[in-house]
C-alpha cells in the first residue's frame, strides 16, 4: 500500500487534490484508517492518478475523467477514445472561439490609439512634496512592481496626481500597493504618469532630508529635484491599469495582527508548493475571534481560508513598515487586503492563489 503524501509525489497531483477526488468519488483510496482517517492507495492506483492528472491538465471536465477512468482497464477502450476526441474537438473549437475574440478586441485597440490622444506628450505640472512622505510611499510600493518584459506598462510606479494627493501605485496582477503623499501647487485635471522603475529607485535615493522636494512634468519627462540632486528621466510611454476598479471591498473578516508575531508565525507555519513547486504557499484563516492562523490545510469550503504566495506576503509586511496591521478577507478567491490601521491610503493587495483540486 502508498501512503497518500507517497501517491501525491509521484502522480503530480498534490495531497489535497487526492482527498478532493476521494471525496467526488473519482478516486478512492483502496483503504482508509478507521482510527485516524488516514488514506492508502493500492500499487495499481498509482497509474490512475497519473493518468487522472493528465486528464485534469489537459482541462478535461470531471464528469468525463469519471468515465475515462471507469473504462481506463478494461478489454474495450473505445469510449475512452471517443471521450478524448470529444474533448480535443472542445478545446480545438474554444481556441477558435478565443482567437477570434482577441482578434476583435485587438481591432478595438487599434481604433483607440488612433483616436485618442496621448496627454503624456502635452501635460506640464510642478509640485512640491515632503520628502519623508514621498520616500514612505515608494518605499511602500517598490516590492510590487513588475519585472515581466512582455508587460512594460507594470514595469514602474504609477504617479497618479490629483488635488493636494499624489497616489504612488505599483502591480505585477499578483499583487498590487497603494500609498499616498501629499503635494502642493497642482490645482490643474488630474494627471498619471509613469515613472520606470530605475527612475522611481534613483528619485527615492535622493529623499533623505526633511525639506519639501519639488517633482516636475515636461512631456514625456519627470524631473524630481532635491536639493542639489536631481533625478531626470522619459516616462513610460503606455497607459497603466485603472487602479481604483482593482481595489477590494471592505472584507467581511478584520484581523489586527501583530507584524513580528505574524512573520514568525508564517515562517516557521506549515506551507504547502503550488502548481509548479516553486513558490511555498501560506492557508491562513481568519478565526472567529478575530485572529489569523497559518493552518496546514482546509476545506474548500471554508469561507475564512485564504492561501496567497508567502514570499509575496513576507513583502507587503516589510514594506508597510507598521508594528501593526490589519488584516482583511472576504472569500477564498477574493484578494487579501493589508491596510494600515492608522493610514487608510497606504495598503497592499494579494491576489489569492487557488489549490490544485
Amino acid at each position: 500500500m502508498r501512503s497518500i503524501g507517497e501517491t501525491a509525489r509521484d502522480s503530480g497531483l498534490g495531497v489535497s487534490a487526492l482527498r478532493f477526488y476521494d471525496r467526488a468519488g473519482v478516486l478512492v483510496p483502496a483503504w482508509v484508517d478507521p482510527v485516524s482517517g488516514y488514506r492508502w492507495y493500492a500499487p495499481a492506483q498509482l497509474e490512475e492518478a497519473r493518468l487522472l492528472a493528465r486528464l485534469r491538465r489537459a482541462g478535461m471536465p470531471l464528469a468525463d475523467i469519471r468515465l475515462v477512468l471507469a473504462s481506463w482497464s478494461g478489454a474495450d477502450t473505445d469510449l475512452v477514445r471517443k471521450l478524448l476526441t470529444a474533448h480535443l474537438r472542445r478545446l480545438e473549437q474554444g481556441l477558435s472561439a478565443a482567437r477570434g475574440e482577441f482578434s476583435a478586441l485587438r481591432a478595438l485597440l487599434d481604433h483607440r490609439e488612433n483616436v485618442m490622444t496621448s496627454s503624456l506628450r502635452t501635460a506640464t505640472l510642478r509640485l512640491t512634496v515632503a520628502a519623508p512622505e514621498l520616500a514612505a510611499a515608494l518605499d511602500t510600493v517598490r516590492f510590487a512592481a513588475s519585472t515581466d518584459p512582455e508587460l512594460p506598462m507594470l514595469g514602474g510606479v504609477l504617479f497618479d496626481i490629483e488635488g493636494e494627493n499624489l497616489h504612488a501605485v505599483a502591480t505585477d496582477r499578483y499583487r498590487m500597493a497603494v500609498a499616498r503623499a501629499g503635494v502642493t501647487g497642482h490645482e490643474g485635471d488630474r494627471v498619471q504618469v509613469i515613472v520606470p522603475t530605475p527612475l522611481a529607485d534613483a528619485m527615492r535615493a535622493l529623499l533623505h532630508g526633511e525639506e519639501p522636494v519639488r517633482f516636475s512634468l515636461d512631456g514625456d519627462r519627470v524631473t524630481l529635484e532635491a536639493g542639489d540632486g536631481q533625478a531626470a528621466g522619459r516616462c513610460l510611454d503606455h497607459d497603466f491599469p485603472d487602479y481604483r476598479r482593482l481595489l477590494p471591498r471592505a472584507g467581511d473578516r478584520r484581523a489586527l495582527v501583530e507584524v513580528a508575531d505574524f512573520r514568525r508565525a508564517l515562517q516557521t507555519g506549515p506551507v504547502r508548493s503550488d502548481e509548479t513547486g516553486t513558490h511555498d504557499l501560506s492557508v491562513l484563516r481568519v478565526e472567529d475571534d478575530g485572529t489569523v492562523t497559518v493552518c496546514a490545510d482546509g476545506d474548500a469550503g471554508d469561507q475564512g481560508r485564504v492561501v496567497v504566495n508567502r514570499e509575496y506576503l513576507m513583502d507587503a509586511l516589510a514594506a508597510a513598515g507598521r508594528d501593526r496591521l490589519v488584516l482583511e478577507l472576504t472569500a477564498p478567491t477574493a484578494p487579501i487586503a493589508i491596510r494600515r490601521p492608522d493610514d487608510e491610503g497606504g495598503f497592499s493587495v494579494l491576489m489569492p492563489v487557488r489549490l490544485q483540486d
